[in-house]
C-alpha cells in the first residue's frame, strides 16, 4: 500500500522526473531566472540557499556569483541530478542537502540570500517554511520567491487550483500576491518588490512533465472545454488546452 503523507506525494511526483526537470525549458530559462541571477550578482560572495531546488536551475544561475550555494530539496533523486550537473559545469561551490522546507537543518543567520522558485506551491505549511527561511537569513538578508500566483478572484482561483491538483496531486496552493504579502509579513519579512509576468504553457509538455495519468489528462481537457468565457479569456486557453499562467517574483528583506 502507498503511504499517504504529503511528503510521500511530493516524492512520488518528482523523484522519477528529476532529469526531466533538469531538461525542462520552462524551468531552465526565463526572465525570472535572469532577475534572480541579477540579485545574486548584486551580492557577490554571498552564501545562498536554493530552497526546494528541483532541477537546480536557480543554483546553476547564481553559483557563478556566490561564495557558496546550498541546493536543498525533499527528493534525493533531484539532488543527485543537481550534484552531477554541477560537477559537469565545474560549479565546485555548490553543495546539496536533503530535507523539508518547514524544518531547515541550518543555524540562525547562516545565509545572505534565500531563493525559491516553483517550490512554494508544494509546501504543506507555508507559514512555517517562511518563518524558517527568515530564521536562517542574516539580519538584513534577502529572500526571493518565484512561483505561479493566483489571480486572486474567486472564480479564476477555483479553476486554477482545480487544474493544478488534477495535474499534480502534490500541489497545495498557488497563492495570490495579496496572500503572499500577508504570509511574508506574518513571517517577519518586509516586501521590497513584486515583479509580475505571464508564462505560456504548452498542454502536452505540462502534463507529461508530471506523468499525469490518462484519466486525469482527459479530465483536464474536459475542464478546459467547459471553462467559462471569463476563465478562458484570463488564462488565454487555446484549442489544444495550452494556456497562460500568472507568475511573480517577490523580493523580501529580513529586518536588521
Amino acid at each position: 500500500m502507498l503511504n499517504h503523507t504529503h511528503d510521500d506525494a511530493v516524492q512520488r511526483q518528482f523523484s522519477p522526473q528529476a532529469r526531466a526537470y533538469l531538461a525542462s525549458a520552462v524551468h531552465a530559462q526565463g526572465e525570472d531566472l535572469r532577475q534572480i541571477a541579477d540579485i545574486a550578482r548584486a551580492h557577490p560572495g554571498a552564501r545562498v540557499l536554493d530552497l526546494g531546488c528541483g532541477g537546480g536551475h536557480v543554483s546553476f544561475h547564481v553559483a557563478p556569483h556566490a561564495g557558496q550555494v546550498v541546493a536543498y530539496d525533499l527528493s534525493q533523486q533531484m539532488l543527485d541530478v543537481v550534484a552531477a550537473e554541477a560537477a559537469r559545469r565545474g560549479l565546485s561551490n555548490l553543495a546539496i542537502c536533503r530535507g523539508k522546507a518547514e524544518t531547515l537543518p541550518f543555524a540562525d543567520g547562516e545565509f545572505d540570500l534565500v531563493m525559491s522558485r516553483y517550490s512554494t506551491h508544494h509546501w504543506e505549511d507555508p507559514g512555517r517554511a517562511l518563518r524558517e527561511a527568515r530564521r536562517v537569513l542574516k539580519p538584513g538578508g534577502t529572500a526571493v520567491f518565484a512561483d505561479v500566483v493566483s489571480p486572486g478572484e474567486a472564480l479564476l482561483d477555483t479553476w486554477l487550483q482545480t487544474i493544478e491538483v488534477l495535474r499534480d496531486p502534490s500541489h497545495v496552493r498557488d497563492y495570490s500576491v495579496s496572500e503572499w504579502t500577508r504570509m511574508l509579513a506574518e513571517a517577519g519579512f518586509v516586501v521590497q518588490g513584486v515583479t509580475a509576468r505571464r508564462l505560456p504553457l504548452e498542454f502536452g509538455a505540462w502534463v507529461q512533465r508530471m506523468r499525469t495519468p490518462d484519466a486525469l489528462v482527459a479530465a483536464l481537457r474536459h475542464m478546459f472545454g467547459i471553462a467559462p468565457d471569463v476563465v478562458r479569456a484570463h488564462f488565454d486557453v487555446q484549442g489544444d488546452g495550452s494556456f497562460t499562467s500568472d507568475n511573480a517574483v517577490i523580493v523580501a528583506k529580513k529586518p536588521g
